[in-house]
């Protein structure tokens, strides 16, 4: 009897034991499933903090395997690229033609399919010669500027979309490469340790400015022209280049624009850092009616653009 009543309990504890073990190994794979949401160099008063926390936890984002975000780092346009696609899922515009790529972009690069991408759906082109310029910076009216078009905010016509020049060749398989859109399985931020050290320079061309702005920050309908809008909108709007003004004004009156810390300054040219890609993302998702804008309590509010109308001036 009391043998009996030994293997007895011997299978009870058992049968515990292996519980315990299929507990403890599904909260593992939940553990690591989960998309980490926080981040050692992104405290709770960052500027940035919920515009990060928000796509982190979409999977739009990721930070590195030492637990930073890197809010500060520039974005190369590789990595642009590269969340453009984790971000929107837009029908492609455009075609590349079979074969056909970028020569600074091999065929085994880790961000050729979101490079293709990004320019057949229409956010991103190439420089003349058949380059992408993959390692170079993204500055802030680039960033808006591709958003605006891969979104078609400001409707033009097929024209006037600059295409780059592309060097044909073949490349194996290309059809199939395209057939099925596959997600990104690594983090984008590790995937940005594998660019180049060193970044090509662009070849900044001197554009036109548009009317010098002034500081008067009267209402002003939305159906102003752009150029107007963004004098009033912007300190600096003399220094945003000329082939930018209506996309940027676009996608000022979508409330896309984040500028921190003065929302008045847009500084266009100066590179785009993870956290401003973060926030512009953030909020043209929230213009799609893709996920929900932020709390009116949060202070980053405050850094997202709005231009003035009629209503707000008659309060």
């Amino acid at each position: 009897m009391n043998r009996l009543a030994k293997l007895l309990s011997a299978s009870v504890s058992l049968l515990a034991l292996n519980l315990t073990v299929i507990a403890v190994g599904a909260s593992k794979t939940y553990a690591q499933s989960s998309p980490t949401t926080t981040f050692t160099d992104v405290p709770s008063n960052y500027w940035a903090q919920p515009f990060i926390k928000s796509l982190a936890a979409r999977e739009i984002v990721a930070g590195y395997p030492d637990g930073t975000f890197r809010p500060e780092q520039p974005v190369d346009r590789d990595e642009f690229a590269a969340i453009i696609r984790q971000a929107f899922d837009q029908p492609p515009v455009r075609q590349i033609e079979s074969g056909a790529v970028y020569q600074d972009v091999p065929t085994n690069y880790w961000a050729t399919r979101p490079i293709e991408e990004a320019y057949q759906q229409g956010f991103m082109s190439g420089y003349p010669g058949g380059y992408f310029r993959p390692n170079q910076p993204v500055s802030r009216v680039e960033a808006i500027v591709s958003l605006s078009r891969g979104l078609n905010l400001m409707p033009r016509a097929s024209s006037a979309v600059t295409e780059p020049t592309v060097k044909q060749r073949t490349i194996p398989d290309v059809e199939s490469r395209r057939a099925t859109r596959r997600p990104i399985f690594l983090p984008l931020a590790i995937t940005s340790l594998m660019q180049p050290l060193l970044t090509a320079k662009a070849q900044a061309a001197t554009a036109p400015t548009v009317t010098p702005p002034t500081t008067d920050q009267q209402a002003l309908p939305l159906n102003r022209p752009a150029s107007l809008i963004l004098s009033k909108t912007y300190t600096d709007a003399d220094q945003i280049p000329q082939y930018a003004v209506g996309d940027v004004a676009a996608a000022t009156k979508k409330n896309i624009v984040v500028n921190y810390p003065n929302p008045e300054l847009l500084d266009p040219k100066r590179p785009a850092t993870r956290a401003d890609i973060t926030a512009l993302v953030h909020q043209t998702l929230v213009a799609q009616n893709k996920i929900e804008p932020l709390a009116e309590d949060l202070p980053a509010n405050q850094f997202i653009v709005r231009i003035p109308t009629n209503n707000q001036n008659a309060q």
